[in-house]
């Protein structure tokens, strides 16, 4: 699910619409009540109706406080999954050869240089290139042949591709478990070679080493499988967090050759924004008409690539606290004017001898009925209602009972801590006064 923040005209019109259509809706009876007394509502209809607004406002309030929850968790748990490698002190950015009309040759011989010059800078661990770049939604999967391993009919023979310059996993910190990484010896004269992730090695090689085994590029019949794999190393995030951990085979960028676009990885010792300018001033000594785009900090890719998750976390909490704020007030506004009407009941009560609990518990049941009502009214369409917001959600079950929980008692506490403040005052009447109330 991708959403924007920029404004729908459509959606702005019809919000429009509604607000002047429930504005009118709503005024046009107290407007009528004073014009035309034959219309006018009975007393006791009136405050059933005000009653019944405040419960379907608590009902409301419990729905989208419960759906704020719910995606405040669903980011969190998003945003604690280790993707696979460190993320700290890493700057990453883009670059096309191929916009200044770069050739394969030329392209690589420029990559090689940029991979040289930006290791030897003051400040930088390690660099390294990659085709496909991390966490941006993008991947490239191609079909495979793996020695000793019959497809079955429908298997999936196609895991994701990544082609990268030597140093890449040191650069990411993605761990080696097998074998070796490219280096200068994999060239273009030389053997193709891949290394494979964990979980492609686990699946095709189960209980064997896969390094010094072969795979071959396509599934035909009597495909050769001469590329020889080097090296396993540790499973990783790919197009986003929410995907599941993919089968991956990495190629060699030196063995390949590559004319497009490609995404630097800097690991500095320095604060990661400082390599910014060192970055640009390599790239603009060795081509100086080349842009450099999306440069940015690892951490801030990350955030980045949860940003339709954070949009909708923000925006449910916010429509979630300014639901229950309505609801607050409509919960005041009609015990404020309940009290009002039973001034002279009070203060009857109170001549009478009734002690102060008790005139604060004849008022605030009425809240507790009230709120209550709302709370088992929304629950039930909490449960069916979250079913349409499964697939939006990350390691949190729909019907998750501890945020179904809080939302209730939050809204329930604060609800009858709003509405003391009328039983408060109720239980303070003057009884002289409240007998000549009218």
């Amino acid at each position: 699910m991708n959403l924007s923040a920029d404004p729908d005209w459509r959606i702005l019109g019809f919000n429009f619409a509604i607000s002047l259509v429930a504005g009118l809706a709503f005024g046009l009876v107290p407007a009528l009540q004073a014009t035309r007394q034959t219309l006018a509502l009975k007393p006791n209809s009136s405050v059933w109706l005000r009653k019944a607004l405040v419960v379907t406002q608590v009902s409301l309030s419990l729905l989208l406080l419960i759906g704020a929850g719910l995606f405040l968790k669903s980011l969190q748990n998003l945003k604690s999954l280790n993707p696979g490698f460190s993320v700290s002190n890493l700057v990453t950015f883009i670059i096309d050869p191929g916009l200044s009309g770069y050739k394969p040759e030329q392209a690589e011989t420029f990559y090689r240089e940029l991979n040289r010059r930006l290791n030897a800078a003051p400040g930088v661990e390690s660099s390294s290139l990659a085709v496909m770049p991390v966490l941006r939604g993008r991947e490239r999967d191609s079909s495979v042949t793996v020695e000793g391993h019959q497809a079955k009919q429908g298997e999936d023979m196609n895991p994701h591709v990544n082609i990268l310059a030597p140093g890449y996993f040191n650069t990411m910190g993605i761990k080696l478990l097998a074998g070796r990484d490219f280096d200068e010896r994999d060239s273009k004269t030389s053997g193709k070679k891949v290394l494979l992730n964990d979980k492609m090695a686990k699946m095709y090689f189960p209980g064997r080493d896969a390094v010094g085994r072969h795979i071959g590029w396509g599934r035909d019949p009597g495909t050769k499988t001469e590329i020889e794999i080097i090296g396993v190393v540790s499973d990783t995030k790919y197009e986003g967090f929410r995907e599941e951990i993919p089968r991956i085979v990495y190629r060699g960028y030196f063995q390949e050759g590559w004319a497009s676009d490609m995404a630097g990885y800097v690991r500095t010792s320095l604060p990661p924004e400082q390599m910014f300018n060192v970055v640009r001033l390599i790239v603009h000594d060795l081509d100086p008409k080349l842009p450099i785009y999306d440069m940015r900090t690892l951490e801030q890719q990350l955030d980045q690539s949860l940003a339709n998750e954070r949009l909708v976390a923000m925006l449910s909490s916010l429509f979630g606290l300014l639901a229950t704020g309505l609801a607050l007030i409509g919960l005041y506004g009609v015990m404020a004017y309940t009290v009002a009407r039973r001034t002279r009941e009070i203060g009857i009560r109170i001549a009478l001898g009734a002690e102060t609990g008790s005139v604060v518990w004849l008022v605030m049941r009425e809240v507790v009925t009230m709120v209550g009502v709302g709370l088992l009214i929304a629950l039930p369409l909490a449960w069916f209602a979250s079913q349409y917001v499964q697939s939006q959600l990350y390691g949190v079950e729909p019907q998750d009972p501890i945020t179904a929980g809080a939302a209730t008692a939050a809204l329930a506490a604060v609800a009858l801590l709003a509405d003391y403040l009328p039983a408060a005052k109720a239980a303070k009447i003057d009884p002289m006064t409240a007998l000549r109330y009218e």
